[in-house]
């Protein structure tokens, strides 16, 4: 693989995320290895709730194969997760939801196999967001998805951006480019592997 191409995107609609910025922050890590980085909002790709009885009306809508493109084209992710309520949000699971679900002459999770994803999570509490990173974990482990061991949560969230959305701590900055990294170095490694 001469060059992998890692998909960036967090699980909040909210327009000024903490976790976005985060993510973002960490891709930065995955240009230094030499990354093609793309990133995406959930809030651009709006989707009514996953309903097997709306799929079987109607297909996939417009906004999720716009989205299993972009995912099939990748091959990591960087994934801002949210917590709410110590979980998973309501708008990153359904995106999954109908991104799993196949089109035709698609194979089984085709856009989440063998992908390479790399967690971050950010909040304004003194735990940032660690509670949920177990469930996103779980969740991709689940379906098919390569999990990177490597993980950062950043607390204080509110504080810890300039204005131009970077981390000002430089300890900080290297923690969640560290993440990047890693993914877009493993998608090289499974795209050579795999090849």
């Amino acid at each position: 693989m001469a060059q992998p191409k890692i998909l960036v995107f967090s699980g909040s609609l909210r327009a000024d995320s903490f976790n976005q910025r985060l993510a973002v922050a960490a891709s930065k890590g995955s240009e230094a290895a030499g990354a093609h980085v793309t990133v995406i909002r959930l809030k651009d790709f709006a989707l009514p709730v996953f309903d097997e009885d709306e799929e079987a009306t109607h297909g996939l809508p417009e906004n999720c194969l716009k989205l299993k493109a972009l995912f099939k084209a990748h091959h990591g992710f960087i994934i801002g997760c949210p917590e709410y309520n110590s979980m998973i949000t309501a708008a990153l699971k359904n995106a999954v939801d109908w991104v799993s679900r196949p089109a035709e002459g698609e194979g089984p999770l085709e856009c989440f196999d063998r992908k390479v994803i790399g967690l971050v999570a950010a909040s304004p509490g003194g735990l940032g967001g660690i509670r949920g990173l177990p469930i996103h974990r779980m969740l991709f482990g689940h379906i098919k998805s390569i999990v990177l061991p490597d993980q950062y949560s950043l607390a204080v969230a509110h504080e810890a951006f300039d204005d131009a959305g970077n981390l000002k701590d430089e300890k900080q900055r290297g923690m969640a480019e560290g993440v990047g990294g890693a993914v877009a170095e493993v998608a090289a490694a499974v795209g050579r592997v795999t090849a």
